[in-house]
């Protein structure tokens, strides 16, 4: 993996899709020198509730919050790999592009991260870019992933927050 073309994955439910998908994902494009951002929407989280809007809906919803950002394209991988899982995901793209791939999550997913599927091949395999939320910077410097992951392949982005999450905006 030595090109120089790099591509960001920011994978989830987006139910709904929020100004901080979007800022972490502008922030990444910027502070890692990112070609290209893909927001792989995925049916169901393994590890949250099913959501009750379409994907067709969330598609909608994210390209409403993208908007004339072109380097952030909006996916569903899930028909194609038959998986809803990142290490799935990422290898999928990986083979398709044969690009640097940087996989960006939030601080507060990071804190379970060793309960995802084949997560140490995930962080030898891909770059991982773990962005702060509000709350979640300790428990996530202190999660079990962090420890194990030591630096390697893992940045620890601190920037201006954005004080959302998909969960609160469901309870509007």
């Amino acid at each position: 993996m030595s090109s120089k073309y790099k591509i960001g994955i920011l994978g989830g439910s987006f139910d709904p899709a929020h100004k901080g998908h979007l800022a972490i994902s502008i922030e990444a494009q910027k502070k890692f020198d990112l070609k290209k951002i893909i927001w792989a929407i995925t049916t169901k989280n393994p590890l949250k509730k099913r959501s009750k809007t379409t994907i067709a809906d969330r598609i909608k919803g994210c390209r409403k919050i993208i908007k004339s950002k072109k380097f952030i394209k909006v996916k569903f991988y899930e028909k194609i790999i038959k998986s809803n899982k990142t290490i799935d995901l990422l290898n999928h793209i990986y083979r398709a592009t044969k690009t640097d791939i940087y996989f960006l999550m939030g601080a507060d997913n990071l804190i379970n991260f060793h309960r995802w599927h084949k997560w140490k091949i995930i962080s030898q395999k891909y770059k991982i870019i773990v962005f702060d939320r509000s709350g979640y910077k300790k428990k996530s410097l202190n999660s079990i992933s962090f420890k194990r992951l030591n630096g390697k392949n893992l940045s620890f982005v601190e920037f201006k927050k954005v004080n959302i999450s998909s969960s609160q905006l469901r309870k509007i």
